[in-house]
């Protein structure tokens, strides 16, 4: 007689629904309530029990088979191994979680949500159009590695662009195009080949991403204040005077949104070229600054080759393209190149070849103005609808900054909040781990959609309010 399996089916949940099966009928093994020996139901019959397709328990009874935890014959139906192998099945079923602090990439559309441009507003038909005339022309061309490095007229655009809207003046050959910003940051730290137990220093509050990666590459992060004038740099020296690394916003910091003083911006390219350090520019929204004319890049200062200038096209088009890109010194890009033409993962050639016409026939600019005048709208409304539940509201770069009591727990907010259709960013987990952190939450401004806003705002203050 087989044994009624009591699985609980939870549809909401992470892992998919082979997954739970297959934890399901491990746990019973575990607990006994499944001996060596014991038939299963037929995999018709408990997915009428669980309500689910007769293929998802059919894929788990040949997963557990395949990891010899039970057996399968004709006669005698579906059985449990007489030895079965636990261990390594309930390991590999749970090696597809997400640690908790990159939920936030994978929330999809929400309210509030922080990295991602408006998408209602972007000339969707246009590109589709450019886009797809270059996959036309990608798939007619010869059968050939693209170049690693990028499409040549890709980083002509780039490099055209940067001298125009951000005061860089690099030649092509300088771009190396990447996966996005994460990707441009993993090969500028492996051609900079910082020793092992090296300082660098790190924005305070600045992006807990960039502050994960410098760990990974086995580097100390230094936390160095910033305010209104972005990064003290006359802290980072008193402090951390033997760092090798710098890692910066300078045109918009992230999360506060100040931009680096020239004096600092002096500075800081001082201190790199008096003790042989580097500086990685993350031109965190380039030129979308909503208020002011956006200051120069870091990197159009610098006359002694230590500034890496690291962009992207994630907040301006879409993080969806995985486009990046780095501007390395001329002195650098030999090594550049070779760890690209080895490492590299360059997005494919029709992505890159249809932004470069998007950026050549004008339409770019031309979006980077409208959106500007659209997030400017957006932001001051957000502002003015949570300061009249009387919050503090302050704008930083595309974030309205809600600040909270030091006690109320924001990260908990923020997590709730994701159960009613919105994705703000608790502030605390920008700040370094070992010293003090201010509460309060992030919210995007690109996706504060107008017609939602009033809805999503009381919503978010009920949630905080059943917190205080």
């Amino acid at each position: 007689m087989p044994y009624a399996l009591d699985i609980r089916i939870d549809r909401s949940a992470a892992s998919t629904l082979t997954e739970q099966i297959c934890f399901g009928i491990l746990a019973a093994i575990r607990s006994g309530a499944l001996a060596p020996g014991a038939r299963l139901p037929s995999w018709q019959a408990l997915a009428a029990q669980l309500g689910v397709a007769r293929g998802t328990v059919k894929s788990a009874y040949e997963r557990l088979a395949d990891e010899q935890v039970i057996v399968s014959s004709r006669p005698g139906g579906t059985r449990v191994a007489d030895h079965p192998a636990t261990a390594r099945v309930a390991q590999a079923a749970g090696s597809d979680a997400v640690p908790e602090l990159y939920q936030h990439l994978l929330v999809g559309s929400a309210m509030f949500q922080m990295g991602v441009p408006a998408s209602d507003f972007f000339p969707v038909s246009l590109f589709a159009r450019l886009r797809a005339h270059a996959a036309r022309r990608e798939v007619a061309a010869p059968a050939v590695y693209p170049d690693p490095r990028g499409e040549s007229e890709f980083r002509r655009e780039i490099a055209a662009h940067l001298a125009l809207a951000r005061g860089i003046e690099c030649r092509p050959s300088q771009i190396f195009v990447t996966a996005g910003f994460a990707g441009a940051l993993e090969i500028t730290l492996r051609v900079l080949r910082v020793a092992t137990g090296a300082t660098a220093w790190m924005e305070n509050p600045g992006f807990f991403h960039s502050r994960r990666a410098l760990e990974l590459a086995q580097l100390v992060s230094a936390p160095v204040p910033v305010d209104d004038e972005g990064m003290d740099v006359a802290y980072g020296v008193e402090h951390f005077p033997n760092a090798t690394l710098a890692l910066v916003t300078p045109g918009q910091q992230a999360p506060l949104g100040g931009t680096l003083s020239l004096s600092r911006r002096v500075a800081l390219i001082e201190w790199a070229a008096r003790t042989g350090a580097w500086v990685i520019e993350d031109d965190y929204l380039g030129e979308l600054q909503l208020r002011r004319r956006a200051a120069p890049a870091l990197a159009s200062l610098d006359g002694h080759g230590r500034v890496i200038h690291i962009g992207s096209f994630s907040k301006t088009i879409s993080p969806s393209l995985r486009l990046g890109f780095i501007v390395a010194p001329a002195d650098l890009v030999d090594r550049f190149n070779e760890a690209v033409m080895c490492l590299g993962s360059s997005p494919g050639p029709a992505v890159q070849q249809a932004t470069a016409r998007f950026m050549s026939e004008g339409h770019y600019m031309r979006h980077l103005r409208r959106m500007k005048r659209v997030y400017s709208a957006r932001g001051e409304a957000l502002q003015i609808a949570m300061e009249r539940k009387g919050y503090q509201v302050q704008i930083g770069g595309l974030a309205a900054i809600v600040h909270l009591p030091d006690d109320l727990p924001d990260v908990a907010v923020a997590k709730e909040a994701r159960a009613l259709g919105l994705a703000p960013e608790p502030l605390s987990t920008w700040f370094a781990s070992d010293g003090v952190r201010k509460s309060g939450l992030l919210l995007g401004i690109a996706t504060a959609d107008e017609t939602k806003l009033s809805i999503a705002c009381e919503r978010l203050d009920h949630l905080i309010g059943q917190h205080r």
